[in-house]
Order: structure tokens, then C-alpha cells, then sequence
């Protein structure tokens, strides 16, 4: 038998209840979008990051396992780190230009830089 953790019932112990029903998060993904239709933009950021540039990927529709994937595509392509966290995909360095190109050889037209 499998324990659950306390925070995945979302900070709830015990209800003395009897008639109580754990709510299930109902949280629909939105359907991934085509990459001809994706509006992603491109953004140098240095913001509360130590002083250190990152490259950010912003407007990605769709499901969360689809943007983890391009994400881990894109650092691939440029060589460094990074991660996938609320809704941006984030590349370690000034990996602009190379994104750009990335995305627009894969078929993401309207992406753009700034």
C-alpha cells in the first residue's frame, strides 16, 4: 500500500465530516497547438538571476509534457542548461539567435525575437 503525501490532498489531514468528498483538481490542459500557429516570443532576461543572462521562451500553447520536450530539445541545440517552469522555457546564456533559428527550422513561424 502506497502513502500519500500530505501535499497532495492539498493541506487537508482530517474532516470530521461524515459526509465530506475530496474535491479532484479538474485541471484541463490546452490542446498543443501546431508550431505554424504558436506565437512564441524570444527575450534576453537578467532578472533576479544573480547577474547572469538567460534566454526566455514565452507563449507556448499547449500541453506541459510537449513544452518539457521542446525545451529539452532547444537547450540540446544550443549546448547548455536550463529548465521548464510556468509556462517558460528557460536556456542558460544569450542563445537568441540560435533559438530563433531552431524554432523557425521546425516550423514555428511566428516567432519572434526581442
Amino acid at each position: 500500500m502506497q502513502k500519500k503525501k500530505i501535499n497532495s490532498l492539498g493541506g487537508l489531514v482530517y474532516s470530521t465530516d461524515p459526509n465530506f468528498k475530496l474535491e479532484e483538481d479538474n485541471i484541463d490542459e490546452q490542446e498543443t497547438l501546431p508550431p505554424g500557429k504558436q506565437k512564441l516570443s524570444i527575450v534576453l532576461d537578467k532578472k533576479q538571476r544573480a547577474g547572469k543572462a538567460v534566454t526566455l521562451i514565452t507563449g507556448f500553447i499547449g500541453k506541459e509534457s510537449e513544452m518539457e520536450v521542446l525545451g529539452k530539445q532547444l537547450k540540446s541545440f544550443c549546448g547548455t542548461g536550463g529548465s521548464v517552469k510556468e509556462g517558460e522555457i528557460i536556456v542558460q546564456g544569450d542563445n537568441r539567435d540560435k533559438v530563433l533559428q531552431w524554432l523557425q527550422k521546425n516550423g514555428y513561424t511566428s516567432a519572434k525575437k526581442s
